[in-house]
């Protein structure tokens, strides 16, 4: 047990320093959504694979059409359909012309494709606006098309590896996957994808005064909000979280539900029981439960020098060495603790090149100056304005205040040194959007 109070940025050093990407794995695309790859990934075939029309038309020999106008048309034979995925599209010869479907493969013998908007469609009339649809062939249409305009070569035609070329560079290592990464390794044909697995990390909140939403409040409990909160949070991180619905003030209890979770957890956050009271379970629980063959391995207690949530707990369990961060239990001190401790420890397993939320310096907009305790980094929620450069405080700084907490996004940062801050001076702010 520590009895000296660490710095926030020392325990928080201390925390990643103990802390390793997890190892690699294959994953099918859809699974490996929000996990970082750590493959390059170069391109097997080019994207477009084939010369292919960007447009609704007809595709011809521009020679058959140079000099076309409305009142003098070029009349072309049509000698077929290709469509977008047909085999074995007709040779477009001298004088004719085949009706082509946007992402179709431009036919043999064809240099480019007038739009369908620059001809009569096949009916014999005036401009159309759209293709018939195949197989209805328009009254009077005697299988030629009238093209109004001339197109220089190669015109409405999207170039094989237009895209991305065969060998080239797709994806490098460190690339966070997301929707548009994952459509870009279904278009080369990847299916399978080597990157970190997106953490487990199981929440567990403890207190016998805890009550699970839904159930009925009897006198001198509350609702446990910290397990969903923080489930919310790990998942927000980039997680996969597992909520433990509040466990008992029993130092036995809570010892055997931390051994049980242990199977499915790369991460185990607690929260509450950590101070100095008489019922401080999870001190109690954890104290003799450290990893006793790893350097640094047991679970320490320490005061960290900040407010809310001066008291913590860190270190590892179990056979893996399982890390776990012991967080207080009142909610504001629990949620910036984990903003502050535990997703950069999640971002850090995830293999993330960047584990910390943005830091911005803002203008104080308040109605008078804001206290803090001399030689603790004190953290209050605050509504930050891009446009002004401005950050307003939202609600007081009691650590119970959830309210406020839901209608922040950023802490205000008051550093150690300073006892008060006045309207007008430039804070430090970490964006929580």
């Amino acid at each position: 047990m520590s009895s000296t109070t660490w710095s926030v940025d020392d325990h928080l050093e201390d925390i990643l320093a103990a802390i390793s990407p997890l190892d690699p794995i294959e994953l099918q695309l859809p699974d490996a959504q929000g996990c970082v790859l750590v493959e390059d990934v170069t391109v097997p075939v080019a994207l477009p694979p084939f010369d292919n029309s960007s447009m609704d038309g007809y595709a011809v020999r521009v020679a058959d059409v140079a000099g076309a106008t409305e009142e003098s048309p070029s009349v072309l034979t049509v000698i077929g359909d290709v469509a977008a995925g047909s085999d074995g599209p007709p040779t477009v010869g001298p004088g004719q012309a085949a009706r082509i479907m946007t992402g179709a493969p431009l036919p043999p013998g064809a240099q480019a494709v007038v739009p369908v908007e620059w001809t009569d469609g096949g009916a014999g009339g005036g401009a159309v606006r759209t293709m018939r649809p195949a197989g209805e062939a328009p009254e009077g249409a005697s299988g030629e098309v009238r093209v109004h305009r001339p197109v220089e070569e190669r015109a409405h035609v999207r170039a094989r590896g237009s895209d991305v070329q065969a060998g080239d560079l797709a994806l490098e290592a460190g690339t966070v996957l997301g929707p548009p990464q994952i459509g870009l390794l279904a278009a080369i044909g990847r299916h399978v994808v080597r990157v970190r697995p997106r953490p487990r990390v199981v929440v567990l909140s403890t207190g016998s005064e805890l009550v699970q939403p839904g159930e009925e409040l009897t006198e001198g409990r509350i609702y446990d909000s910290n397990s969903f909160a923080l489930a919310a949070a790990a998942r927000d991180a980039g997680a996969i979280s597992y909520r433990v619905g509040a466990v008992t003030d029993d130092a036995e209890i809570l010892r055997a539900t931390i051994e049980d979770q242990l199977v499915r957890a790369d991460l185990l956050v607690t929260t509450g029981g950590v101070s100095v009271g008489a019922y401080d379970v999870v001190k109690e629980a954890l104290s003799s439960v450290g990893d006793e063959d790893e350097p640094g391995g047991r679970i320490d207690f320490r005061k960290l020098a900040m407010q809310p949530g001066k008291p913590q707990g860190f270190g590892s369990i179990g056979p893996d060495h399982t890390p776990l961060l012991a967080l207080p239990g009142n909610p504001v001190s629990s949620y910036v603790s984990f903003e502050l401790f535990v997703r950069p420890a999640i971002r850090t397993l995830m293999g993330l090149p960047d584990v910390h939320r943005p830091t911005v310096r803002a203008v104080l907009k308040a109605d008078a100056a804001l206290a803090s305790p001399a030689g603790k980094r004190q953290f209050l929620r605050g509504a930050y304005d891009a446009e002004s450069g401005s950050v307003s405080p939202v609600g007081g700084s009691g650590s119970h205040l959830i309210a406020a907490l839901a209608h922040a996004d950023c802490l205000i940062v008051v550093p150690e040194a300073e006892t008060s801050v006045e309207p007008g001076t430039e804070v430090g702010v970490v964006l929580l959007g």
